[in-house]
């Protein structure tokens, strides 16, 4: 079905290429070959996108701010295959060249391990998670992109394990020995219970400082959008009932992206091909782009 068009009701979305300077630009990095649940995560970049255009790029305030008005967004289209050696080498040498020439760089998932080239393209000292998984696991799949960060990364690029935190970590959705690993290496992780008892503010704060320690840091934020209520996000394999409500996902990646210190972000484990009818998962990650570009917008 046709959109409707109404020039005093601009849409999201719909950014122009990428050319040589942006403040905040879009790539997709659609991996999937090496899930652990089947999945169709390669389609995601493309629905998002589409999806994007259902929303204003407006925000109430006061003051009213146009998204499009104060900030420069471009897409720099998606990665070609980027599972496997030669797949990651690209991702990482995208990212990097978009790093340097932007403010944010937002990656449009794909499965959970595009975390691993999307932190290591944009240099990223800090590592901070919404997830109900610690994604720790040995191997490569989408579930141990934090694990390589640490152990697998390239000489020098490695993230301290000091400088991770992991938000939303949920009972019944990880094993005692993946929670003793975190533990061990000295990760923060704040569980779902956690967030609920002290507020989104506080936690927010506290995971920014962990992950922003020292000079010149800078901070990558994975998205796992499976870190919601199964209600909200059908499309997402790995999701459970009683997970973050959407705006709790809104509302912690907007808090967290408002820190000039967060350079990169990824959105993933959001499968658009096993999406309810009325596309509910897929939008709620068009809407966390949203909130990436309204947190850059807010830094001042």
């Amino acid at each position: 079905m046709a959109l409707s068009h109404d020039p005093l009701w601009p849409r999201g979305g719909d950014w122009p290429a990428f050319g040589t300077h942006a403040d905040a630009v879009l790539l997709g990095v659609p991996t999937w070959r090496t899930s652990l649940s089947p999945t169709g995560a390669h389609a995601t970049p493309a629905a998002i996108r589409d999806a994007l255009l259902r929303y204003s790029p407006t925000l109430m305030g006061p003051p009213v701010v146009d998204l499009n008005a104060v900030l420069q967004i471009a897409d720099a289209g998606d990665v070609h295959e980027p599972d496997g050696d030669e797949g990651v080498a690209r991702a990482i040498a995208r990212v990097s060249e978009l790093s340097a020439a932007s403010r944010l760089v937002i990656a449009l998932g794909g499965d959970n391990s595009l975390t691993y080239p999307v932190a290591l393209g944009s240099g990223s000292t800090g590592l901070i998670t919404i997830d109900a998984h610690f994604d720790l696991r040995d191997g490569v799949s989408n579930g141990s992109p934090v694990r390589r960060l640490v152990e697998d990364a390239p000489d020098g690029s490695a993230i301290d394990p000091h400088r991770i935190v992991q938000i939303g970590i949920a009972d019944f959705a990880n094993s005692a020995a993946y929670a003793q690993r975190a533990a061990d290496w000295g990760i923060r992780v704040i569980t779902l219970d956690e967030v609920r008892r002290r507020g989104i503010d506080d936690v927010v704060a506290e995971a920014v400082e962990i992950a922003g320690a020292g000079d010149a840091s800078r901070v990558h934020l994975d998205i796992d959008v499976d870190a919601c209520d199964r209600a909200a996000t059908p499309g997402c394999p790995a999701s459970v009932p009683g997970g973050f409500a959407a705006w709790e996902l809104r509302a912690l990646v907007r808090g967290i992206a408002s820190d000039p210190r967060v350079v990169s972000a990824d959105i993933a484990e959001v499968d658009a091909t096993a999406d309810d009818e009325d596309a509910r998962t897929v939008r709620l990650a068009a809407l966390c782009v949203l909130e990436l570009l309204a947190a850059l917008a807010g830094r001042g």
